[in-house]
């Protein structure tokens, strides 16, 4: 299908499947917004705290021509207080990105009150998806959860997808490299597990293809097993394993031929940039130069 054709795709299409049918999303032009992370890991490589650049920041990021600016909430009050700065600049916040503690239940009843607390706020800017990434044992550590703590992990995730739903909210799983170890049982457990109604999907797939040891086999196996669940894509690509500085749908990843899939079912997600750099990316321009790039390559491809 040629780009024309494509972008009508987009444009008309449900927002993912008709479980995913959200009023309010559709937009006349192809709506892509960018996550947080990104201009964190920008703002680290010059040695600077990209949530201390408070509006300016937000300034920066509508610079660039994105519609959308998906944050990570912390609380009610750092939402309320960003959702007036993104009015203030045109950004939307279609969804957020909320963390959580799910795997031992001691825990996960207060990870769930304030990750409802946090999207209620989001709720009054507009948001409709919230997407968690269940917390690790430990952040960069080599534990893994045991049979226990998954099994409480995916009752707790359900449980907080169905109060999300009773406010008209979306949950969306994210994973990182960490849920792929030991046969991608976590990942694996945390889709099986759990009500489809009540938990969708965020897929990175540079996530799942660097956790599957930079599989494309492995991501698109699991594209395959769990599309009708992806409501949103975080998108980031990378060349010979390192993260590239510019979105681009030719290089490890093949997005060509993910979007085209998607296509294939009718499902258009969300999309969400989230193209951030590590230690060995090139070092050879701005944030903002950045995501302009980024956002003119994956507009070209709709």
């Amino acid at each position: 299908m040629d780009c024309m054709n494509r972008r009508q795709f987009i444009t008309t299409a449900t927002m993912a499947t008709s479980a995913f049918a959200v009023q309010g999303l559709a937009a006349q032009a192809p709506h892509i917004a960018s996550n947080v992370y990104p201009w964190m890991t920008f703002a680290r490589r010059n040695d600077r705290n990209w949530t201390e650049q408070g509006p300016e920041g937000i300034g920066a990021v509508a610079s660039t021509g994105v519609h959308g600016f998906e944050p990570i909430g912390d609380s009610p009050d750092q939402i309320r207080k960003l959702a007036a700065s993104l009015e203030d600049n045109g950004l939307e916040m279609r969804s957020l990105y909320v963390n959580s503690k799910l795997h031992e239940a001691k825990e996960a009843e207060a990870s769930i009150d304030l990750v409802l607390a946090i999207a209620s706020e989001a709720s009054k800017a507009g948001a409709k998806i919230v997407v968690t990434n269940p917390s690790p044992i430990r952040w960069g550590g080599p534990e893994n959860k045991n049979d226990l703590q998954l099994h409480t992990q995916a009752t707790a995730l359900d449980h907080l997808g169905a109060r999300l739903r009773e406010r008209g909210m979306i949950l969306a799983y994210h994973n990182h490299d960490a849920e792929l170890r030991e046969g991608a049982r976590e990942f694996h457990h945390m889709l099986t597990a759990t009500d489809p109604a009540n938990v969708k999907l965020c897929l990175d797939a540079h996530w799942v293809y660097r956790g599957c040891g930079n599989s494309q086999i492995a991501l698109f196996d699991a594209v395959e097993h769990y599309h009708e669940r992806i409501v949103e894509l975080h998108l980031r690509q990378s060349e010979r394993g390192i993260w590239t500085e510019v979105f681009k749908m030719d290089g490890d990843i093949d997005y060509r031929r993910l979007f085209d899939q998607l296509e294939s079912w009718s499902i258009s997600p969300h999309l969400v940039l989230e193209q951030a750099i590590e230690n060995e990316t090139p070092d050879s321009m701005t944030a903002v130069e950045a995501h302009v790039r980024s956002r003119e390559n994956l507009l070209a491809a709709l």
